[in-house]
């Protein structure tokens, strides 16, 4: 005998109940067959509505009724042909004349009383196990329907009753016996002595399925709902959750009380009581094996799963009156008489205090039972009042390979605390069975996926990038993590992933991460772009390990860099606006970065993948001290002054510059020498000196007349006029034996940027092309500066130095 339950998904619709029927011929060819139900979907919830209505005295309730019973007749009309309807429907019909009756009175005397409610709800599967088995014996079975009320005996304790087992294993045993053909059973609903219905409580009708199972001993009990069995965590929350082909008794109920919605512990307990393996089955995948539950303990993973609860409240009863040896027990007998459940408790080694997690819909009940059971101990000062916090939840690993293998509890915290996830409570049984912690609410989805990925997703960390500014940078940076993709995931387990993309107008998020490998081109077909809706969206995805690349200019978006790290979302950019801003402001996202646990990264602000900016904070770090700074800083001036000397017009050099993408798209950007200016600026707050912008003294290369040109063209032909005197300029150089370079200099804490001519044995002399170079002359470097040297402009050298800050933070989080 094998005991199979479908639940209100499952017979949703008259298409999915077809798909219930094929289920249950293929296994009635193998095996004998009870069959449990669940009211169709979204019944229940209906009928509660409609009693809520009818005590209000809203009168609309006679509509939602009327549309109820219609959509029953519906579903009779579909199932069963016409000659065989007239039983059906006069039943459906007496049913909902008995139901008009009882919320006709609840309209008159104002009053849901849960004996009442329980009333209520038990039409949904006396409807539907009626329907349904009617509609089987149409194709041809022979079936029998049960009302569970004729033999499930149960307390009087209404909205979760308590069955009587030794009465009730005896009814359906005899029931059985007695009762030939497939047994259609209502489920949820059973009854007292006296014949009053009840229902047995949080997904009753599974219960009902084990309670049947392990009166019958049944070889084995299957659920059937619309997911394909037990997942590792919440797939709502964490993306890459799967499922669990197998748990123990022990592990299923651990993780059904911390959350896990598919089963609950009441369905598990009869079940176990016989050994009874449990099946969890998809109606929509029935060829997936699901999620086996039975007695057995395997030991390939060390975990089994992750649950967790929303909406709860931390409970802290505290004061020297919790020495006595019988306050803990006066707390939980006061909760247990209240019906307040407890999530978790923990409590210091010291007693002073005690820490509950409840559930804060019954937080403030719990707050003033407690606070009047130790009433004269507030009022004397030997107890504190009660502390109430919300705005939590709850996480639990479980598994019952924890006892057997030390370090999941350092693994657990070193997941959340890499993630800057501040733990408020811990407990953990002698059992080792789970795990648990009280976190921010705020903080529940990025949980989730930093312990799914340390425990789950083997040795590889995960990092999770939003990219904005898909331009020649953007497009060389994710050309080369789709490159390095694989290598990176093999030799450095390490594996980038890129869920948001945006540019100036378009933006579009993938929650498995883009397939870069295919490339993404951003249309009208996406979000238009905004700013704050990205960050917004960044939040909500809610991912541990998450990384912030700007590969823009844009003042906007060095703007929102405060509310980002503030997410603890880590940095990454070659975008100067935001370093180069106010020293406060430059000061300000330091502090942030440090106090969130965060990484902001822009080594590729000064001279793009050239390491300056981590050689200078190391030296800082080290004890040395800068005494100046000369550098040529810009790839693009130093490509057109070296140019220079070939003999081109000064214009052309420009316009070639340009078209070799080593300047901005407006060429003024970079002659005027502001971005220069920003560059050693940076470099000067590295070196601990406290600069301002305006201290910094700039020679601007674009001639007067040229700065007002309407267009890039009209630039370039006014720039043409000036050819003569850059000529000159370097004439008079080459006359001295002396080159033309645009550099920076800092020192004594002022800083000037502007057009040198330097003697043939000046380093920067033999610079070319559009390399950089900077001479950092320290306490340590005196005599001999160090010199850094390479290409500081193009969009590949800047977004390998990008790309190398990203690897660097999926270093750091695996420290």
């Amino acid at each position: 005998m094998k005991i199979i339950k479908f639940g209100g998904s499952s017979i949703a619709n008259p298409d999915t109940i077809q798909k219930v029927f094929s289920i249950i011929q293929e296994k009635l060819k193998r095996q004998d067959l009870a069959i449990v139900f669940s009211a169709f979907g979204g019944v229940t919830e209906t009928l509660l509505s409609i009693a809520r209505m009818a005590r209000e005295g809203d009168q609309v309730y006679r509509d939602l009724l009327q549309s109820l019973e219609e959509k029953h007749l519906d579903m009779v009309r579909q199932l069963i042909a016409v000659q065989n309807q007239s039983t059906v429907m006069t039943y459906v019909k007496v049913r909902f004349n008995e139901l008009e009756d009882l919320f006709h009175g609840i309209f008159l005397i104002k009053e849901n009383s849960p004996r009442t409610l329980d009333y209520v709800v038990s039409f949904g599967e006396r409807l539907s196990a009626f329907i349904l088995a009617e509609a089987l014996a149409a194709k041809g079975m022979k079936t029998k329907f049960l009302d569970a009320r004729e033999v499930i005996r149960t307390n009087d304790r209404f909205g979760q009753a308590r069955v009587d087992f030794e009465k009730t294993n005896a009814l359906i045993r005899e029931y059985f016996l007695n009762h030939d053909g497939i047994k259609v059973i209502t489920g949820f609903i059973a009854a007292t002595e006296k014949g009053e219905t009840t229902t047995l409580g949080r997904s009753g009708s599974d219960y009902t399925a084990a309670i049947f199972a392990s009166a019958l001993e049944a070889e084995d009990l299957e659920i059937w709902t619309d997911v394909s069995g037990v997942l590792t965590s919440d797939p709502n929350l964490v993306y890459t959750a799967f499922t669990i082909p197998q748990l123990s008794y022990n592990e299923a109920m651990e993780l059904s009380h911390f959350g896990a919605k598919v089963i609950f512990p009441a369905t598990m307990q009869p079940a176990m009581k016989r050994n009874i393996p449990i099946r969890i089955k998809n109606t929509f995948d029935p060829s997936n094996p699901g999620t086996l539950i039975n007695g057995e303990v395997t030991k390939e993973a060390l975990i089994k799963g992750i649950s967790s609860m929303s909406n709860i409240s931390i409970v802290t009863v505290q004061g020297a009156a919790l020495l006595d040896g019988t306050a803990g027990s006066r707390v939980f007998k006061a909760l247990a008489e209240a019906k307040v459940n407890i999530v978790l408790i923990s409590q210091a080694s010291s007693e002073h205090s005690v820490c509950l997690a409840i559930k804060t819909t019954e937080s403030y009940l719990a707050k003033e039972v407690v606070e009047q059971e130790f009433y004269y101990e507030i009022k004397s000062g030997e107890m504190d009042e009660v502390s109430l916090l919300h705005g939590f939840s709850t996480i639990a690993v479980v598994g019952e390979n924890m006892k057997h293998n030390p370090g999941a509890s350092g693994r657990m915290f070193r997941a959340l605390g890499r993630n800057n996830i501040n733990v408020a409570a811990i407990a953990q049984g002698s059992s080792e069975l789970n795990i648990s912690a009280v976190i921010p609410q705020a903080d529940l989805q990025k949980a989730l996926n930093a312990l799914h990925e340390a425990f789950f997703l083997s040795e590889n960390k995960v990092l999770h990038v939003f990219l904005v500014g898909t331009g020649l940078i953007g497009k060389a940076l994710t050309k080369m993590i789709a490159n390095q993709q694989l290598k990176l995931r093999d030799d450095s387990e390490l594996d980038i992933q890129i869920h948001g993309l945006a540019n100036s107008r378009y933006m579009a998020f993938h929650e498995d991460g883009f397939n870069l490998k295919e490339g993404y081109e951003l249309s009208d077909a996406d979000q238009k772009m905004d700013l704050g809706k990205f960050i917004q969206q960044m939040e909500d995805m809610n991912f541990s390990n998450s990384v912030f690349v700007d590969c823009t200019a844009s003042q906007e978006v060095a703007d929102a860099y405060s509310r980002i790290l503030e997410a603890k979302v880590a940095i990454v950019t070659p975008n100067k606006k935001a370093n180069s801003g106010s020293m406060e402001q430059y000061l300000s996202l330091k502090r942030l970065a440090k106090k969130r646990g965060v990484k902001f990264l822009y080594e590729t602000n000064v001279a793009a993948g050239l390491p300056v900016i981590n050689t200078l904070q190391d030296l800082m770090l080290s004890g040395d001290r800068v005494i100046r700074i000369e550098a040529v800083l810009s790839g693009s001036m130093n490509f057109i002054f070296s140019e220079l000397e070939k003999g081109d017009p000064f214009s052309e050099v420009v316009r070639v510059a340009r078209e070799k993408g080593y300047t901005e798209p407006d060429p003024r950007d970079d002659l005027s020498g502001m971005d220069v200016a920003r560059k050693i600026l940076i470099l000067g707050r590295e070196a601990e000196q406290k600069l301002e912008f305006d201290d910094i003294s700039i020679q601007s290369m674009v001639p007067e007349d040229c700065r007002d040109a309407a267009s890039v063209h009209e630039f370039f032909e006014k720039l043409k006029h000036h050819d003569t005197y850059f000529k000159k300029l370097l004439e008079e150089a080459e006359a001295k034996g002396e080159k033309l370079r645009f550099m920076a200099t800092l020192e004594n804490g002022k800083a000037k940027v502007g057009l040198n001519s330097l003697p043939n044995s000046h380093p920067f002399s033999s610079l070319s092309g559009s390399d950089n170079m900077i001479l950092l002359t320290t306490e340590r470097y005196l005599d001999r500066p160090m010199i850094i040297r390479g290409p500081g402009a193009g969009a590949d050298v800047t977004a390998a130095g990008v790309f190398a800050d990203v690897i660097r933070i999926g270093n750091y989080t695996r420290e």
